[in-house]
């Protein structure tokens, strides 16, 4: 009995590391969508809240531009947040343009 509960164990340990490197690897396809923000930031709020149906579809990635380690992005968007790119590439600042997102979103799952 401790035999079958010890390889149990063992394959429980196995499927579950199956499993996450399987969730790791289909969270790597995903596109990933950089939010550059601060804190406060009330429109960056509201961005992310406008994005939340949309969260399966991408990774969200926040910049806090505010951070020293981030001063190029400061100078750079220090008035617009929040900015948002697409895998790297500007995508829209100030309010989410859902129609936009939507756009980006199916070219990159064909």
């Amino acid at each position: 009995m401790f035999w079958f509960q010890g390889n149990g164990m063992q394959l429980a340990r196995y499927s579950f590391g199956f499993l996450l490197r399987n969730i790791s690897a289909s969270k790597a396809s995903l596109p990933v969508i950089t939010l550059f923000t601060k804190d406060p930031c009330p429109l960056c709020d509201e961005a992310k809240k406008a994005l939340e149906p949309y969260k399966n579809r991408f990774i969200l990635q926040e910049v806090d531009i505010t951070l020293p380690e981030n001063s190029d992005w400061f100078e750079r968007y220090k008035f617009d947040i929040p900015v948002f790119h697409l895998n790297g590439q500007f995508l829209m600042m100030h309010r989410v343009n859902i129609s936009k997102l939507e756009k980006q979103l199916q070219k990159f799952e064909q």
